[in-house]
């Protein structure tokens, strides 16, 4: 069992654990939501099902443990001390099962994204779901799958409410100091969806269906196959699936009103219509070697909600995107080399995609003012090797990645752009302590430098930009006090690369591109603690997290004084502040939470005094009480706190305020056994935002109002 433990670990690394226009057609957006309606109408049926659930499980793993500890298991709260999940630099981490009855079925990355502390979602102007943490944007927190990474195209990020996770093994943050062997482009933190990293399991659950409904009329399912061979310590694995979601429209929070006739607590041009599909497999030697693949696709047809605090609000809808992912990698397996046992891994990845956006007259949706069509694609190649160090390893990490963005505006004309990235990173992981049981356990050091190369071969016949370099760095380790206590620290300086859309966009001609821009340099340093303890009768987990960052050269948008902006490395955004995460357990009853307090200070090179940061509260918090009721249900209550925040309103050219808000979530679930092909049924009733509280994402984008959700997984 220590054998087979430490040479997983050994031969996978910590890197392993951490990741990836059509034609003309008018469509009004009435006449979508109809359509859809009668779509999707068969899938309420297929959600009609007892009340069940399982227990949600939401892991807090800490950043870093040598190879040769024993895990040990927390009951739902879990510390995995077999695998890595991040290296001794110190970066914290939160995993989320996506088999809660509080994640939707068949979710999107943005629902499941919202259920993880710290982290904050939001959506935009142009309908996309972004993340921010820690006083970062969403330009400066990757998301990979399997290793591809999704934000490394034209914009330099990706749409959360369109990326389809019901794949997914986990999903797991990594906030803060990231590793240098990710790539280019890592700042503030990693999203890294797994789909067909892991080994072949015998046991692993990959048949299965899921789906449900909501009080609106929008419904929700998937379904997956799949089977595994397996021959000693080898096996084939396979599995594929499929996911169809459709909603004519989210409720409106109670005292909202939109500036346009809709549909009775309906929040206007807010349709949804999204099919996905995904197929991974995985073969695996006796030896240790090993191929695998995974892919995933959807093609989408949203409407964009207009925002209500501005006289002008973009009248979009996205008549169809469409987008493919898949990589193929390909490993050596822990062995012997000419200069002692390493193991060796490459990956190619493809991102691939094209969208529509139809500008429109009004707010009825009817008459189409202009379009714009996108077509983009983006080529990875990472490879990837571990090698024994004496008692500590060496890693090192080489990705090469090439985006091109071909764009054509009617009116207008059509523009090719193509961006180059280039990152070198190596680490060093050396033990300080042995892990024979001391005080000072498995006590581990780490230190990692890169080195990031960008150019622009082609700029849309604008004025192209000299290349570009910057180097990273980081530092950090962690021990293991006792056995029920681990510290870790660390310190990094990472770059970003400016996107082709920040150096070349035009907007439709409100923005002068500016190809001279910088890259954004983030200092961060970070320190914590996790542990459990007993008190009051109860086994408590808990993290405590101090963060101290400084982010440069940020790039911003700048009034030129006749109607249009442009872009400029004006800014400096520190943030500091402290993150906690507790969960504690009564034989069946939980009680937890979390909570973020932060100060994020912003100073403008052409502006005196400190500026308020938008969207940044100073306070967020989260807490749930869960356990048992009559005849096998299990109930769960939570609330959502995020303090004051501020907003640029376009209009009055001044910040606003957003007054301080709450929401409660109830999850009503039990859980049957089965039999036949599945084990499990889990179904559950969620009624989301229980009081209709008006929650915004952004200044006049408020979330949904209050919700009824049934749904079930079987497995």
């Amino acid at each position: 069992m220590k054998r087979e433990a430490g040479r997983r670990v050994g031969r996978r690394g910590a890197w392993r654990r951490i990741g990836r226009c059509g034609g003309w057609r008018p469509l009004g957006g009435r006449d979508a939501r109809r359509r859809m309606g009668r779509r999707g109408a068969w899938l309420p049926v297929v959600a009609l099902a007892s009340l069940a659930g399982a227990e949600a499980v939401a892991a807090q793993v800490p950043d870093t443990v040598s190879r040769d500890t024993v895990s040990f298991r927390l009951r739902e709260l879990r510390i995995e001390a077999l695998r890595p999940v991040a290296s001794v630099s110190g970066a914290s981490a939160v995993r989320l099962s996506l088999q809660s009855p509080r994640v939707a079925a068949v979710p999107l990355l943005e629902e499941a994204l919202r259920e993880i502390p710290f982290l904050q979602v939001r959506e935009n102007s142009r309908g996309e779901a972004q993340p921010t943490l820690r006083g970062t944007e969403s330009r400066q927190l990757s998301v990979l799958v399997d290793g591809v990474p999704l934000t490394l195209g034209w914009d330099a990020r990706t749409d959360l409410s369109l990326i389809p996770v019901d794949a997914a093994r986990e999903i797991q943050l990594f906030r803060g100091i990231s590793s240098v062997l990710h790539g280019p482009n890592v700042l503030g933190g990693v999203v890294s969806i797994e789909i067909g990293h892991g080994s072949v399991e015998a046991g692993r659950r990959l048949n299965g269906m899921q789906g449900g409904m909501d009080a609106t009329g929008a419904a929700f399912g998937g379904a997956r196959l799949g089977h595994t061979w397996s021959s000693g310590e080898g096996g084939v694995s396979v599995q594929a699936g499929g996911a169809y979601r459709t909603r004519d429209g989210v409720p409106l929070p109670g005292g909202v009103v939109q500036p346009a006739p809709a549909e009775a607590n309906r929040r206007l041009n807010s349709d949804l219509d999204h099919a996905s599909a995904f197929f991974t497999g995985r073969i695996e030697s006796e030896g240790g070697a090993w191929v695998s693949m995974s892919t995933f696709g959807y093609r989408a047809e949203k409407g964009v909600p207009p925002e209500l605090h501005v006289m002008n609000p973009r009248r979009w809808r996205m008549p169809e995107t469409k987008r493919i992912v898949g990589t193929v990698s390909a490993g050596t397996g822990w062995g012997r080399t000419p200069f002692g046992t390493g193991d060796f891994e490459v990956s190619i990845g493809i991102d691939a995609g094209d969208a529509q956006i139809d500008e429109f007259e009004t707010l009825a949706y009817e008459e189409i003012a202009g379009q714009e069509f996108a077509d983009d694609r983006t080529l990875t190649f990472r490879g990837l090797s571990d090698h024994e160090l004496g008692d500590g390893v060496a890693r090192t990490a080489l990705t090469v990645a090439e985006t091109r963005h071909v764009e054509r505006i009617v009116p207008g004309g059509g523009s090719t752009f193509r961006q180059r990235l280039f990152s070198l990173g190596g680490e060093v992981e050396l033990p300080l302590a042995g892990s024979g049981g001391g005080f000072w356990s498995g006590a581990r050091v780490s230190l990692g430098a890169s080195w990031d190369y960008g150019s622009t071969p082609e700029t849309g016949g604008r004025e192209a930009r000299e290349a570009i370099h910057g180097w990273g760095a980081r530092a950090g380790g962690s021990a293991q006090i006792g056995r029920r206590l681990r510290l870790h620290m660390g310190a990094s300086r990472r770059v970003r690369f400016p996107s082709l859309r920040e150096l070349y966009s035009g907007a439709l001609g409100r923005f002068v591109p500016n190809h001279e821009l910088a890259p954004e340099v983030l200092r961060a340093v970070e320190g914590g603690v996790t542990g459990t303890v007993e008190a009051f009768g109860a086994e408590v987990e808990a993290q405590a997290v101090l963060f101290v960052q400084s982010f440069s050269d940020a790039i911003v948008r700048t009034g030129l004084g006749d109607g249009r902006f442009r872009r400029e490395n004006r800014r400096r955004v520190d943030a500091a502040g402290i993150e906690l995460l507790g969960d504690a357990r009564w034989g069946g009853v939980s009680v937890g939470g979390d909570l973020t307090w932060q100060r994020v200070d912003v100073t403008d090179q052409l502006q005196s005094g400190t500026l308020r940061a938008e969207y940044q509260p100073e306070i967020a918090a989260g807490a749930h009480v869960e356990g048992p009721l009559p005849w096998g249900l299990r109930a769960r209550a939570a609330v959502e706190a995020i303090g004051r925040q501020y907003c640029v309103d376009p209009d009055l050219g001044a910040d606003v305020a957003l007054d301080s808000t709450a929401r409660v979530d109830l999850v009503v679930s039990r859980e049957f056994a089965v039999g036949g092909p599945f084990r499990t049924l889990q179904t559950s009733l969620a009624l989301d935002n229980l009081a209709d509280a008006t929650v915004f994402d952004q200044c006049g984008l408020p979330q949904p109002g209050r919700l009824l959700r049934l749904q079930f997984r079987i497995s």
